[in-house]
């Protein structure tokens, strides 16, 4: 792969630093041992600004270049997920029940390579701004920075972020030249009804008809109520109720995801949502409550920054796909897309456990190729300039 040389001349560096944070995953808001590692090294490599506490764990590092010129924001997710690691591997995690089986290990020491080239090196005008963000994996860390003022706090003209891909070919980098990643809504359904004894169903009002009836229902919202040209997904995940077979149970729960990109196909279904939950409740005598929480909004890349950011990559990665088309998954990325133009990619990590698995781990080879990406689009969007 033709990553820079300077960056392939530390990566067994990077791998040390990535492994290290894979033994140390923390999660949420409370990366704060992660964001002393990584200001730790931002000193050492002679970053010229850190600043820490940003969204409550945040860590930005900013590094002046030759001339003026715009600040390019980088960013990598710091935190874990509340999960038992079961890989066996000689450096799992020390910490049970929480381990990096999202790659976001892998992400920070690829932004961490590229800051270590850039301070040495400095071959671009302007300044970059280092981003390393908790709270991806729920919290919304990314909204949090931005709400407290990061992007005009540093001048952030322009965003990149890059996100590990497993199953997908060693090294290769892919986006798309707009929605790339979907809204995530939640939606919480709590059932009241009237318990009783299960051989006399009749004096009661059961609640776990009624939720099997709501499951059914929502489900026709994508076969029914939504054009098929529109992606959507409307999943029911949780249906919590009973405690034995001989009782008919009070209450039930239900729980599930919608992820969509357009926001009156949101819209629709929070309507049909909460209309099926009222119909349904009624139908079956119960009382049910629905809680419709909205979250990420969709992961939206800027055309031409993405079509940019998919020329640098030719230059750092043998296989490039700029027009990869959009997934289901959700990313708090989109919150600084939102603020600002730019892209976000996809980097491929060769065979293995796929992202949220309790056998994943980042793979150290693409650790160099994710450095000379962020390095080279730095170097290529605001160049040094010319003398006069």
């Amino acid at each position: 792969m033709p990553i820079v040389n300077r960056i392939a001349d530390f990566a067994e560096d990077m791998k040390t630093w990535r492994r290290h944070l894979h033994q140390h995953p923390e999660l949420g808001f409370d990366c704060h041992e992660t964001a002393a590692f990584v200001v730790e090294k931002l000193k050492a490599f002679g970053v010229d600004e850190v600043h820490e506490g940003i969204a409550t764990s945040g860590v930005v590092g900013i590094i002046e270049g030759n001339g003026s010129g715009p600040t390019i924001g980088l960013r990598a997710d710091m935190d874990a997920l509340p999960m038992e690691e079961t890989t066996g591997l000689d450096y799992a995690s020390t910490v049970p029940g929480k381990m990096h089986a999202c790659g976001h290990d892998g992400h920070t020491t690829m932004l961490l390579g590229a800051a270590k080239y850039l301070a040495e090196t400095r071959n671009f005008s302007g300044r970059v701004a280092l981003i390393f963000q908790p709270a991806e994996e729920g919290g919304g860390g990314g909204d949090v920075m931005v709400q407290e003022g990061m992007m005009d706090r540093f001048d952030i003209t322009e965003v990149y972020g890059i996100h590990n891909a497993p199953n997908r070919e060693e090294g290769a980098i892919y986006t798309n030249d707009g929605p790339i990643m979907a809204a995530v809504d939640t939606f919480h359904i709590d059932i009241t009804g009237v318990g009783g004894h299960g051989a006399m169903p009749h004096e009661t009002r059961d609640p776990v008809v009624a939720a099997v009836g709501m499951a059914t229902a929502i489900q026709t919202i994508v076969s029914r109520n939504h054009h098929a040209v529109e992606d959507l997904v409307v999943s029911v995940t949780q249906i919590h109720t009973g405690t034995t077979d001989n009782v008919i149970p009070e209450t039930a729960y239900m729980n599930g995801t919608v992820r969509t990109f357009n926001k009156e196909v949101q819209a629709m279904v929070m309507q049909r949502m909460e209309e099926i939950v009222a119909g349904q409740a009624a139908a079956y005598g119960v009382k049910a409550e629905l809680r419709y929480e909205v979250g990420y909004p969709a992961t939206i890349n800027d055309p031409a920054k993405a079509a940019f950011a998919t020329e640098v990559a030719r230059e750092v990665a043998a296989t490039v796909d700029g027009d990869v088309g959009r997934e289901m998954g959700a990313e708090d990325f989109s919150y600084m897309l939102e603020a600002r133009p730019g892209a976000y990619l996809f980097l491929g990590q060769g065979d293995g456990p796929s992202v949220h698995n309790t056998g994943y781990d980042f793979n150290d080879a693409v650790s160099p190729v994710g450095a000379s990406f962020f390095a080279r689009m730095v170097e290529r969007a605001a160049p040094l300039k010319s003398a006069s």
